[in-house]
């Protein structure tokens, strides 16, 4: 069995597609064998994403870091008209994301590999992660402790740990160089948004 962060070129294909609706906004995706979350959309990605767009500007530039198939990316750059970036290291991921992104004329931004940061060039206002947590702590440290390298002076990180993966013990390894909020919390899934001490 191969996890969602290899490049398995021998997994069979299996294109199946999800749907979400948001207000009144219907999305449908894309999705694979070889993905995170290939059958359903994760609800720890539904809780963050929601959480997020309570208090979403509009306008901005975002960074999805594991984008997976663009769930997170392409609803937050549709319903808050912004310019969204989604990158992940695995390539059938971000293939999806790119056949996602042709669904939806109105979306505005891209999506290409990259393990981490190693591949981004800009900055942004938002940083948005539903870390990947089986790859290992150290992963997703460098996941969220980056992050404020890749952000205009006032940029936000919003992310979403379960409590039973590590959230609380992440949280307070954060606190020394951020400043971190629980902004909800439900069925054991904690979102954070965080800002730069």
């Amino acid at each position: 069995m191969g996890h969602y962060f290899e490049n398995d070129k021998n997994l069979k294909s299996e294109i199946r597609e999800l749907s979400y609706k948001y207000d009144s906004s219907f999305f449908a995706f894309y999705s694979d064998n070889g993905v995170f979350s290939k059958d359903y959309i994760d609800y720890g990605s539904k809780l963050l994403l929601e959480s997020y767009l309570k208090n979403a500007k509009n306008n901005i530039r975002v960074l999805d870091v594991g984008c997976g198939y663009g769930f997170l990316g392409i609803v937050i750059g549709i319903i808050t008209n912004s310019y969204v970036d989604m990158v992940d290291v695995n390539k059938r991921a971000v293939h999806l994301t790119l056949k996602n992104i042709k669904r939806y004329k109105e979306f505005k931004g891209s999506a290409f590999i990259s393990d981490a940061y190693e591949n981004i060039n800009s900055k942004y206002n938002v940083i948005i992660t539903n870390p990947p947590i089986r790859v290992g702590k150290d992963k997703v440290l460098e996941i969220l402790e980056d992050a404020f390298d890749h952000m205009e002076s006032d940029g936000e990180l919003y992310f979403v740990i379960r409590r039973d993966q590590g959230a609380l013990s992440i949280k307070k390894r954060l606190e020394s160089t951020q400043k971190i909020e629980v902004i909800n919390r439900d069925k054991g899934y904690f979102v954070f948004k965080s800002t730069k001490l």
